[in-house]
C-alpha cells in the first residue's frame, strides 16, 4: 500500500495550501480528492478566507476521519521546491508531508482497498487560528459519535493535550518628563515589566498541577512594545501573551487570575485574540472521564496509546463538541513546519494499513 500512498502524497503535496494567505478554493486539492473518491457522497462548503471544508462519506459510518489540508508558509531554509515530494531512503519530504498531508494519502489509498463504511472531513483553515471549518460542521445534524483527528503521533492515539489561549495586553500611563519622581509608577513600560514578573511568578507556582502525564501550565510572553525615549515616561505599552492550561485547569478561571494581576488604572485593554480548549473538551470537572472514553476508543481500535502532547489540535473541538476525539497520525511533530519536512515511510505505510483495518470492519 506504500506505493499508493506515496502517489497520492506526490500530488497532493503538489497542491499550494499554504496558509496564510488564505486563499484556497473550492478547486485544485478539492478537484484530486473527488476524483478518488469513487463511490462517496462529496459535500464542499466554502467558508470564506480560504477555509474550505470538504466531506466524503461511504455507506452509513458512525466514526468520521478529520484531517487539515492547509500547511504553514515554506522559507528560503528550504534546500529544494517544497512542493515537489522527495522520497530518499526512509524518508518522504515535502512541505505538508508530515504535517499533515501524509495522513490523507494513507485515508485515500485506504478507501481505495476498502469497501466497508467510511467518513472523511478534509479542512483547510488549521493553520489560520480561525477553525470555521470544524465549526460549521459541527453546527449541523452530522449524526457522527467518534472522530479520529490526524495529527503528527507517530502512529499513536493521543488522548489528552493542552487548551491553548492568546491575549493582547494594553496598558495606559502618564506622559511626561522622566527626571520626575512619579516616573516609576506612570510609565505603562514599567506597568508591564511589573505584571510580567507577577505573571511569571503564578506560571511557576503552578508548577505542581498535573493531567495525564502533562505537568505544570505553559506560558510564554511572545512580544512587548512601547515608549518612546529614555528621558520620556512611556504613555502607553503594549504585550502579547499565550498560555496552555492542562484540561484541568479552566482557561476562564486563568483569565481572571492574569486580570487581577494588572495594578488598579493600569489597563486599558485585555482582549483574548484565540482560544483552543484542551482535549478532552468540555467540563473541567468531567475531564478524566472524557479521556477514560477515548481510552476505551483507542482500544476498541486495536491502537496504540501514546502520551499525552503539549501542543494543540481541532480535536479538542470535536470533543467540546460531544464527540468521543483521539489524535492519531503519521509522522514527529518535531518535523512539522521545518524546511525539508519529512514523514518516515515506516510511518505512512503503517497509518494506512491501521486506518484500512478499521475501515475494513476488522475492529
Amino acid at each position: 500500500m506504500l506505493s499508493e500512498v506515496l502517489q497520492h502524497l506526490e500530488a497532493l503535496v503538489s497542491f499550494d495550501t499554504r496558509n496564510p494567505p488564505r486563499q484556497i478554493g473550492t478547486g485544485g486539492i478539492f478537484d484530486y480528492l473527488r476524483s478518488q473518491l469513487e463511490g462517496f457522497r462529496i459535500e464542499v462548503v466554502d467558508h470564506g478566507d480560504g477555509a474550505v471544508s470538504m466531506l466524503a462519506v461511504r455507506g452509513k459510518p458512525q466514526r468520521l476521519f478529520n484531517v487539515h489540508l492547509d500547511t504553514v508558509p515554506s522559507s528560503d531554509a528550504w534546500s529544494a521546491d517544497p512542493h515537489t515530494l522527495r522520497v530518499t531512503g526512509d524518508r518522504a519530504i515535502g512541505l505538508g508531508a508530515c504535517d499533515i498531508k501524509g495522513a490523507a494519502a494513507g485515508l485515500l489509498a485506504a478507501a481505495a482497498a476498502t469497501t466497508g463504511d467510511a467518513a472523511f472531513l478534509f479542512s483547510t483553515d488549521e493553520e489560520a487560528n480561525d477553525p470555521r471549518c470544524i465549526a460549521g460542521f459541527l453546527a449541523t445534524a452530522h449524526g457522527f459519535n467518534e472522530v479520529v483527528v490526524a495529527e503528527p503521533t507517530q502512529c499513536e492515539a493521543v488522548l489528552a493535550h493542552r487548551g491553548i489561549s492568546s491575549v493582547l495586553l494594553k496598558f495606559r500611563g502618564v506622559a511626561g518628563h522622566a527626571s520626575g519622581a512619579n516616573a516609576i509608577q506612570a510609565s505603562a513600560l514599567h506597568q508591564t515589566i511589573r505584571w510580567g514578573g507577577k505573571a511569571l511568578d503564578y506560571v511557576e507556582s503552578q508548577s505542581h498541577q498535573r493531567f495525564g502525564g502533562l505537568t505544570g501550565l505553559r506560558f510564554n510572553i511572545g512580544r512587548v512594545e512601547g515608549g518612546i525615549k529614555a528621558n520620556m515616561i512611556a504613555p502607553s505599552a503594549e504585550l502579547r501573551f499565550g498560555f496552555r492550561p492542562l484540561p484541568s485547569q479552566s482557561i476562564d478561571g486563568l483569565h481572571e487570575t492574569f486580570g487581577t494581576l494588572i495594578e488598579a488604572g493600569a489597563i486599558e485593554r485585555y482582549e483574548e485574540t484565540f482560544r483552543g480548549p484542551s482535549l478532552p473538551g468540555g467540563d473541567v470537572a468531567t475531564a478524566e472521564q472524557r479521556r477514560l472514553e477515548a481510552r476505551d476508543l483507542a482500544d476498541a481500535l486495536d491502537l496504540p496509546i501514546g502520551n499525552a502532547v503539549d501542543f494543540w489540535t481541532e480535536a479538542s473541538l470535536f470533543s467540546a463538541a460531544g464527540l468521543t476525539a483521539i489524535v492519531y497520525g503519521p509522522g514527529d511533530i518535531a518535523q512539522a513546519h521545518t524546511a525539508d519536512e519529512w514523514v518516515s515511510l515506516e510511518q505512512l505505510e503503517r497509518y494506512a494499513h491501521s486506518v484500512a483495518r478499521i475501515m475494513g470492519g476488522k475492529v
